[in-house]
């Protein structure tokens, strides 16, 4: 498994000025550039002079052509199914003999976490939209995805015994470590999303519906369960009523994608894991980039929350 610390090291690091150029050059799109935030790639919103929008993705210095090449595949092959999730636009170049990048199209919508109140509704959605596209995940596979990755929950309990001495509030250390998980043996796998997080799930402020469900970055064969138990995970931050709101994504889930009972069972130590994970993760991460924002996103809720949850 690739640490937290090795992809650090291999963020790319390149300037607005840079992507437009990259953009121009390789994909002969002119247009202005503007950052978006990413946890290891770097994501830029490209706007051409017609007003069309792209996302130029460039991959961390670690990531492998075939799994990008499985990205691609899998936004294809979803495409045809569902249509929340962006389109490849181009294939994959090199850039700077260093870093692979590639073209995606730009979805509207702003974040589920600036969304509120999130109503019973548009969490029922969410589980519609996320059951809608496990179904379709469910006959797909490369082997690209066949991968040890940190972020993996079937990983979480090397994650927290790894990074949880990294945190320093011993009382959420200890409640860290409560969250380790006894996996039994036979749930379903499958290849997921693997990072339905409040900023990778998109809305229609006016409509109140999710658009979108961005970034396969995070993608992994894995339990069928876990993108649920992701989700759930970051819509019951800072939540009074936790369970209730994770019983109507569970809802729409299920609506559009049958659990097993075994995976019912498990559903709520994952979504505990998963924020157990993020702890350990962003502990070790802020120690390296103590500047990144973005690692700090969701860090003050889940320390709020996850002694509720307990």
């Amino acid at each position: 498994m690739l640490s937290v610390a090795q992809h650090l090291k291999h963020v790319p690091d390149f300037n607005v000025t840079s992507a437009e150029a990259i953009a121009d050059e390789l994909f002969r799109i002119r247009g202005c550039a503007q950052s978006l935030p990413s946890e290891r790639d770097q994501n830029f919103l490209l706007t051409d002079g017609a007003g069309e929008k792209f996302v130029l993705k460039i991959a961390n210095g670690l990531e492998s052509r075939a799994f990008l090449e499985a990205e691609n595949a899998v936004l294809k092959h979803v495409g045809s199914r569902v249509s929340f999730c962006q389109s490849p636009v181009s294939s994959i170049v090199t850039v700077g003999n260093t870093y692979f990048a590639r073209l995606v199209r730009y979805l509207p919508g702003v974040p589920f976490a600036g969304v509120q109140p999130q109503s019973s509704e548009l969490l029922g959605d969410l589980g519609r939209k996320l059951g809608q596209l496990d179904h379709a995940l469910s006959d797909f596979d490369h082997p690209a995805v066949h991968r040890d990755l940190h972020w993996d929950l079937t990983n979480g309990n090397r994650i927290i015994d790894e990074y949880s001495t990294l945190i320093q509030d011993a009382a959420l250390r200890d409640l860290v470590l409560r969250c380790r998980v006894e996996f039994k043996s036979g749930l379903r796998r499958s290849v997921i999303h693997g990072d339905a997080n409040d900023y990778n799930v998109l809305v229609d402020p006016e409509q109140m519906i999710v658009t979108g469900l961005i970034d396969f970055g995070d993608m992994v064969y894995s339990y069928t369960v876990g993108d649920l138990a992701i989700a759930i995970a970051y819509v019951v931050l800072d939540k009074a009523a936790p369970r209730a709101v994770a019983n109507e994504v569970v809802k729409g889930y299920t609506s559009e994608f049958a659990l097993l009972d075994e995976e019912l069972e498990v559903l709520w130590p994952l979504v505990r894991l998963r924020l157990a994970m993020s702890v350990c993760i962003a502990a070790y991460q802020l120690r390296e980039q103590p500047d990144n924002e973005y690692l700090r996103i969701s860090q003050k809720a889940i320390e709020a929350t996850l002694p509720r949850l307990m």
